[in-house]
């Protein structure tokens, strides 16, 4: 792609895209574990587990310390996270997938906030996001896929096939 691209936290992504930024909350609040997607040093994908919060207008991703996912993170920001899709195939209320770059937060009143919310263990690295993509992809009526693709800056698109 070319330029770069418009990012915004999660608080302005609830105000863009309202039903999606609630269905996407949702289908993250159903379970307590994802799947976090980052890039190793020579530039191939690394896929694991994570648990995130939604605190404070923020998409929150806390990391045990250097952990790799935490390295990979600190050296190139891009991510993509998928819900966890649950049991069975059903994927109640659909896939949801979101893409943007992590940045680590620092001692201060955003990681002490966080720490009193949600007290993980210490010591842990936190990363605030920025979104540069959310896409949700469902069945509807058991006959159309639908894919719901939204991007900073851009109205939210809907595509459905049947």
């Amino acid at each position: 792609m070319g330029g770069r691209l418009a990012r915004m936290n999660w608080t302005a992504f609830r105000t863009a895209a309202p039903d999606l930024a609630a269905i996407t909350e949702e289908r993250f609040g159903a379970y307590r574990h994802h799947v976090l997607a980052t890039l190793r040093r020579d530039g191939s994908p690394r896929t694991s587990g994570l648990e995130v919060r939604f605190l404070g207008g923020e998409l929150w991703l806390g990391m045990m310390p250097r952990s790799l996912k935490a390295l990979d993170l600190l050296r190139d920001p891009r991510f993509t996270l998928q819900a966890n899709p649950g049991d069975g195939t059903d994927l109640g209320g659909g896939d949801i997938r979101i893409s943007g770059r992590a940045y680590e937060v620092g001692e201060g009143t955003a990681k002490a906030a966080y720490v009193k919310e949600v007290e993980p263990p210490q010591p842990f690295h936190l990363f605030r996001t920025e979104l540069t993509e959310v896409v949700r992809t469902y069945v509807e009526d058991d006959r159309y896929l639908v894919v719901q693709v939204w991007r900073p800056g851009e109205p939210l698109r809907t595509f459905k096939r049947a």
